[in-house]
């Protein structure tokens, strides 16, 4: 990561935190009323091959203790009300500000993987993770929906795994090495940009 984008990421998420204390701190609070603890949902991602990190995201599914995994339909049930109204504006996210604090991540960039998947296309990950994960990305924009839509249709843990390493893995890949090659400031700008108009649109469009 260059010094001109983490000064970039650093300012942003602290504007951001300013911004957003007074109403996140209420959306805690009706969180903790509505759904009780745990209120976050710390799990391992990678930042580079062989640096796992804690992603911090508001929780929105029940608690499973044996819970691994990318979430298909065979853990759609256990999706929240409240968590697919977090998911659909992407508050849920929120939380990642302090990862890009600590700096395992970036405003932009590809979508911080599992262990198990990094592992499993090590050669593929050791080039799409020379990018710092990001909380979008040109990938997150454009294959986003149509993942969940492929991931909506499976049954079983197995069978989840099946077609994200099969159907997922490789295009989200694609997407995301492309965003490496022409990475620059206004590129940044204009993603953080269409992804704010997309949580918006969302919004405007489910009222």
């Amino acid at each position: 990561m260059t010094l001109s984008k983490r000064l970039f990421d650093l300012a942003l998420a602290f504007l951001l935190v300013a911004l957003l204390a007074l109403p996140f701190g209420i959306l805690l609070i009706v969180l903790l009323l509505v759904q009780g603890r745990p209120i976050f949902y710390v799990a391992e991602r990678m930042k580079a091959p062989g640096q796992p990190f804690q992603l911090w995201k508001l929780r929105t599914m029940s608690v499973v203790a044996t819970d691994s995994g990318v979430s298909g339909g065979d853990k759609s049930a256990r999706v929240t009300r409240i968590g697919r109204l977090l998911r659909r504006a992407r508050l849920d996210e929120v939380p990642q500000l302090w990862n890009v604090i600590r700096g395992d991540m970036s405003f932009v960039g590809p979508r911080p993987p599992l262990r198990f998947y990094v592992e499993k296309f090590p050669e593929l990950y050791a080039e799409v993770l020379k990018s710092r994960p990001g909380i979008t990305g040109l990938a997150s924009l454009h294959f986003h929906a149509h993942e969940e839509w492929l991931l909506r249709q499976c049954h079983s843990a197995a069978e989840t795994d099946a077609v994200y390493s099969r159907r997922c893995v490789p295009r989200k890949a694609k997407l995301d090495l492309i965003y490496a090659k022409n990475r620059n400031f206004c590129f940044d700008l204009r993603l953080i940009a269409d992804t704010g108009g997309r949580v918006l649109f969302k919004k405007l469009f489910r009222l």
